[in-house]
């Protein structure tokens, strides 16, 4: 793989739920391509497809017909234990619920990644201070979840995200549950993280948000309605 090959390509992904005698045509067919270095934000009405695309890419599901490559690799027929691995090495998640364990603290929780993946505890931790300290967090380490801010919470969240050099960063309504004043610090952020070359690819419904990425797929009934780069 090499810098002009694409860290993510969808060819012809078809994912179909059924529902007694009924067929739910989630997706219907979307192909696309998403390079080193890009920052997508995906878009659309409720019910278009992008929590179904945002779980495929994110390894959490799989397609019912058509490829998935992440990082060239096929992974669309992996099994759950190996797909369990390329969650945690090869992907990123950000979620608009923080997602954190509220028994565990601030570092403890940004380290969760590299446990699974059975990196010794020192390096886990010094990592993991590293990044707390990165994203502000650095007088926090000790901190449960329930002793942040909603904004604080999600600086955790990113810096789990970070934690494991993923090549692609996933973000569900990363502001969801913000206020304006966290949403927009944790948006720069994200500029950041896009600006030092990092991949992301966002799901999000407002329009405003979407403005901070580069290119901007919108899907409708399963399908690409436009790709636009800026």
């Amino acid at each position: 793989m090499t810098a002009a090959d694409p860290i993510v390509r969808l060819e012809e992904v078809r994912r179909t739920y059924r529902m007694g005698d009924t067929e739910l045509h989630a997706l219907a067919g979307v192909s696309l391509d998403f390079f080193p270095g890009e920052y997508i934000a995906i878009m659309g009405p409720s019910g278009c497809g992008k929590s179904t695309l945002l779980n495929l890419l994110g390894c959490l599901d799989q397609p019912s017909s058509g490829r998935y490559l992440l990082g060239g690799e096929d992974v669309s027929l992996l099994e759950d234990d190996a797909l369990s691995q390329i969650r945690g090495a090869r992907l990123g998640f950000i979620f608009q619920s923080y997602n954190l364990i509220q028994q565990l603290t601030v570092v403890e929780n940004i380290e969760v990644p590299l446990f699974y993946q059975g990196v010794p505890e020192h390096k886990c931790r010094e990592a993991s201070i590293q990044l707390a300290e990165k994203v502000g967090l650095g007088q926090r380490l000790y901190h449960r979840p329930n002793e942040l801010s909603g904004g604080q919470q999600q600086r955790v969240g990113i810096a789990r995200a970070l934690v494991n050099d993923p090549l692609v960063i996933l973000a569900d309504e990363p502001t969801g549950n913000l206020d304006s004043h966290s949403g927009t610090e944790i948006l720069r952020m994200m500029d950041d993280l896009h600006a030092q070359g990092k991949t992301i690819i966002m799901v999000t419904h407002d329009p405003a948000i979407g403005k901070h990425a580069q290119r901007l797929v919108r899907l409708r009934d399963g399908v690409v309605e436009s790709d636009e780069r800026r």
